[in-house]
């Protein structure tokens, strides 16, 4: 029995020694001196089974290295409360700091907004909830026209809308000026859209807006074509086809090359070799009127786009619903 409690010294100092944690040290406690089944334990309860002489000698012994276990876990355990809690490695490096950074459809903006205000244009804003006068009445909209029926506009009152495009801004502005006007708008829109990859029911839309003597389509040819080859980052071509709009006449719908396939086809571009980006046209007479222009003397054009559209173009996003969703992975991209 004296080599057994030799044995268990060696082998507690040497489990001792492995000891990483309070948790640790635990364990070795009770493998040692647990009530049930430890190792020491279970000496101490077999004294009773030796004669008068061995118990005598074995219990001393038995004793001594309980209260030498003890003693050395009980230091082991101030030694753990004492130790710091956080250790500070000052060799390795610090943590990232991010900076904030512009929306993708900030960027687009703002840079739209620079770009139109070196040639002269002004930014003016208006009412997010218009009147169905200037939404449409006054923009040459017919009161049978698709657009302004409930499944495609917020209506909040009779006669009353969430406006669902920016052009009311111009007849706001050209009601209270006289020309030259020169003006550039940007602004949330509202449409009953089913909500999918490259449809929202609130999107931003940038439309511009130029009346004056002698103003011709071949200025608002030159002006969006050195507008697209501003605001995208890769060679490209433009094409104007004709179109139809309420407010403008002649209209036209402005297509660029596509990016993906350089205007070859591909299943991007619908095979067709460009991606359609606005609208654009000359101000239809009626809309003069309606501001008391005279179109006899007065001509100008107009175009609109939408923000979404340019930056899902510019930087390869797929889904619309990605601008919205506030992902910090989406948005430290830019």
């Amino acid at each position: 029995m004296t080599d057994q409690i030799e044995k268990l010294r060696i082998e507690f100092e040497k489990a001792l020694s492995e000891v990483g944690s309070a948790s640790d040290l635990e364990k070795v406690r009770v493998r040692f001196l647990g009530r049930q089944a430890g190792l020491l334990t279970e000496v101490l309860h077999g004294l009773k089974n030796l004669s008068l002489e061995e118990r005598r000698t074995v219990g001393a012994g038995a004793n001594r290295l309980k209260n030498e276990i003890e003693a050395k876990i009980a230091g082991a355990e101030k030694r753990f409360k004492e130790a710091p809690k956080v250790t500070i490695d000052l060799t390795l490096p610090g943590p990232e700091i991010r900076t904030g950074r512009l929306h993708p459809l900030t960027r687009v903006m703002r840079e739209a907004v620079t770009f139109f205000e070196r040639l002269g244009f002004q930014v003016r804003e208006g009412p997010e909830i218009e009147t169905e006068y200037y939404n449409f009445d006054a923009l040459n909209t017919p009161a049978d026209h698709p657009a302004r029926d409930v499944h495609d506009t917020f209506y909040l009152a009779p006669g009353i809308l969430l406006r669902s495009h920016t052009s009311p801004v111009q007849v706001r502005v050209m009601e209270k000026e006289k020309p030259p006007v020169r003006i550039i708008t940007v602004g949330r829109c509202y449409r009953r859209d089913a909500q999918d990859a490259s449809h929202s029911p609130v999107f931003h839309q940038l439309e511009g807006l130029m009346v004056e003597k002698g103003t011709r389509f071949t200025h608002l040819k030159g002006i969006l074509t050195m507008f697209l080859e501003n605001i995208f980052p890769f060679p490209l071509r433009t094409r104007f086809t004709p179109s139809f709009f309420p407010f403008t006449e002649p209209s036209a719908e402005v297509s660029i090359s596509c990016p993906v396939c350089q205007g070859k086809g591909c299943s991007s571009c619908g095979h067709s070799g460009f991606l359609e980006i606005l609208g654009c046209g000359m101000v239809h007479p009626n809309v003069l009127r309606n501001v008391g222009y005279d179109p006899k003397t007065i001509t100008g054009f107009a175009f609109g786009m939408g923000v979404e559209r340019i930056a899902m173009i510019r930087y390869g996003i797929p889904d619309i619903r990605l601008f919205y969703e506030n992902d910090l992975r989406f948005l430290h991209q830019f």
